[in-house]
């Protein structure tokens, strides 16, 4: 038979002054990536963990209840952040010793506060400095390197505590094995809160139930329950768990645009509140300037005249019959659906029938006969603005409307070359 130590855990026993219930060994490598169990990547650079300050306390498992020791001290080298710490004489710090002595407890894992910190390209979070917290010996570290590297107990101690050995047959590799621990996922921890470079507990699905709650609340809650299901189904489809995928809605398409251009480019005007029609006054003789013929002679006799438009009032509007249950089930919200689709076909109907008015309001003075000719759309075009130029005292026309036959017809002219026209 051969005998092959499980654990690369060396046990000293201690005599005289030499240092006793004493454990040292790699806090953390510098420049090594552990992935969160969130997908989220963390980095110590090097140095980011200081070597002064107030020592950290020896934990087991990041549980402040379960104090064991201290961190008497703390080196940077090249490789990562290598430690001493120094059990206490109590209980709990005994069953420890005996734990590490044997190799069942093999590992550490540092609690820190990032204080400087930035995000990579690739979203990890590089700590260049610190607040180091506590130092916890746990069974899985995120870090495979940071392992224990010597126990050192009193020589009682040593007695009683052999490290625990392993019996294979002598048909096996008779070299000695590194039982190394395999990176795994950490806790997700935001730079604001302690940092524990420890091994995740596998993750939970959640339930329909806890991801429609979660999802329903918002914020973190729904960041929470999507870290979660990504976590717990690295290798699930949706056709899976369906049940776990909702089916999530879009806003609701409304092709009609809601635009007024019509309205809008003569300017609409608010009407009086009171009675079913009202008076819209306008200047129906406007006065009269000459030149004088002479010094003292009589200037230009002048008529001023209102007149006035009598405006009826019309109603527009529309109405649907919703049931409670609708209102109550609907998602997206079948109010504030019904009302912009209301509101929508509002500004078409109401613009199209200023529209019919505006034309029928107007006089012809040139009619279109070949919508295909550039020149009489220029000739047209303009023998209009200067009627409307003649007749308004001055003032040019700003708009042109058009049907979208029309609309359709100007925007294929071309010239004698068949260029676009500009």
């Amino acid at each position: 038979m051969i005998r092959l130590t499980a654990q690369l855990v060396t046990l000293d026993a201690a005599e005289g002054d030499a240092p006793s219930r004493t454990i040292t060994g790699l806090a953390v490598p510098w420049d090594t990536v552990a992935t969160l169990s969130g997908g989220e990547q963390v980095k110590f650079l090097k140095g980011s963990l200081p070597e002064d300050g107030p020592a950290p306390k020896l934990l087991e498992f990041h549980d402040d209840t379960r104090v064991i020791g201290v961190v008497t001290e703390r080196v940077s080298t090249d490789e990562g952040m290598m430690f001493s710490a120094k059990l206490a004489p109590t209980r709990a710090a005994d069953d420890s010793l005996a734990l590490l002595a044997m190799g069942a407890l093999d590992s550490v894992s540092v609690g820190a506060v990032p204080t400087k910190f930035k995000r990579t390209a690739d979203g990890t979070l590089e700590v260049s400095e610190a607040r180091w917290l506590e130092l916890s010996v746990v069974t899985v570290p995120a870090y495979a390197d940071a392992q224990v590297y010597s126990v050192a107990a009193s020589a009682e101690e040593a007695e009683a505590i052999e490290p625990q050995q392993e019996e294979v047959p002598t048909n096996q590799d008779s070299e000695e094995e590194n039982m190394e621990a395999q990176p795994t996922p950490v806790e997700a921890a935001v730079a604001t809160t302690p940092i524990y470079a420890q091994a995740a507990k596998p993750a939970r699905m959640p339930s329909a139930a806890e991801y429609i709650h979660g999802m329903l609340r918002g914020g973190e809650a729904a960041e929470a329950v999507k870290k979660q299901l990504r976590a717990a189904a690295p290798d699930i489809t949706t056709t899976d768990d369906p049940g776990l995928l909702p089916i999530p809605l879009q806003p609701v398409y409304d092709n009609f645009v809601g635009r007024r251009p019509v309205i809008d480019a003569i300017g609409p005007r608010s009407m009086p509140t009171e009675g079913a029609t009202f008076r819209v006054p306008y200047v129906s003789t406007h006065s009269s300037i000459g030149q004088q013929a002479s010094q003292l002679a009589t200037l230009t006799a002048s008529t001023y005249a209102v007149s006035y438009y009598d405006i009826t009032k019309l109603s527009w509007g529309g109405y649907s019959s919703v049931s409670e249950q609708i209102i109550d089930w609907s998602t997206p919200e079948v109010i504030g659906s019904l009302l912009d689709d209301m509101a929508r076909v509002y500004a078409y109907q109401t613009d199209d029938y200023a529209g019919d008015q505006l034309l029928a309001g107007c006089s012809q003075s040139a009619v279109l006969t070949d919508p295909t000719s550039p020149s009489e759309w220029v000739s047209d075009i303009y023998d209009a603005a200067s009627t409307i130029l003649t007749n308004s005292n001055g003032n040019l026309p700003t708009h042109l409307f058009l049907a979208p036959n029309m609309f359709a017809s100007l925007g294929k002219l071309t010239d004698s070359t068949g260029r676009p026209n500009p």
